[in-house]
């Protein structure tokens, strides 16, 4: 039974961020390429040890001045309609038709014991959320579910702080490794991966009915 509640939340979050990978693709494409090849993630990690003080002070220096005074708040059910509405807004930047988030898939996945909503609210306003999960025998790994930003503070350091905050939260309950996906060909979410010390242990294809919520 734990196993499908697992791989059903799995399945969730993944539809529900499948939309940021399609920019460059129509939805023909991707239907496409889940019923022929599949869609190929990349697997990434990094271990706890190596986010030192020194590693953490590196990385802050990367970011704005202005974004890094953002303050992260863990959300509450109710911040499920600033976290709809962040998803939503990022579609701004999107090539491809809108897709709505179906807030009941969103709130299936906030009520998992082993998920985690953190808000990022700056200059008074709410500008991205992160989605932390924990995986393993003994939730040792701390998974970056998903991250989301509003289109006025994408590329403006916000969606670092949030990765900061995302460790700094899984350090404190003792994970051991943090682990994320990132679809092959979403070169900017890479890149901005690479840039927290993620590196790259494998690979997983996934077909249509890793998607499927029916």
């Amino acid at each position: 039974m734990a196993e499908s509640r697992i791989s059903l939340k799995k399945r969730m979050v993944r539809s529900f961020f499948l939309a940021f990978e399609k920019k460059e693709k129509t939805e023909e494409d991707i239907e496409s390429e889940l019923i022929t090849t599949g869609m190929k993630y990349i697997q990434m990690k990094l271990p706890v040890e190596k986010i030192t003080p020194e590693f953490e002070a590196k990385i802050s220096s990367k970011i704005g001045h202005n974004v890094i005074q953002a303050k992260i708040r863990e959300a509450v059910e109710k911040d499920l309609q600033i976290v709809t509405e962040i998803y939503n807004k990022s579609w701004l930047t999107s090539r491809t038709p809108f897709r709505p988030i179906e807030k009941g898939t969103l709130k299936t996945i906030f009520q998992d014991q082993d998920t985690i909503f953190l808000v990022a609210r700056v200059y008074g306003i709410d500008g991205g959320f992160v989605i932390l999960d924990l995986e393993g025998s003994n939730k040792e790994f701390g998974i970056i579910a998903g991250l989301g930003i509003l289109p006025r503070f994408q590329r403006k350091g916000l969606g670092t702080v949030l990765g900061m905050a995302a460790w700094n939260h899984f350090k404190k309950l003792g994970v051991k490794e943090l682990r994320c996906e990132v679809y092959k060909d979403n070169s900017i979410s890479y890149n901005f991966i690479s840039s927290l010390g993620f590196e790259e242990f494998g690979v997983k294809v996934y077909h249509s009915e890793d998607f499927n919520l029916e």
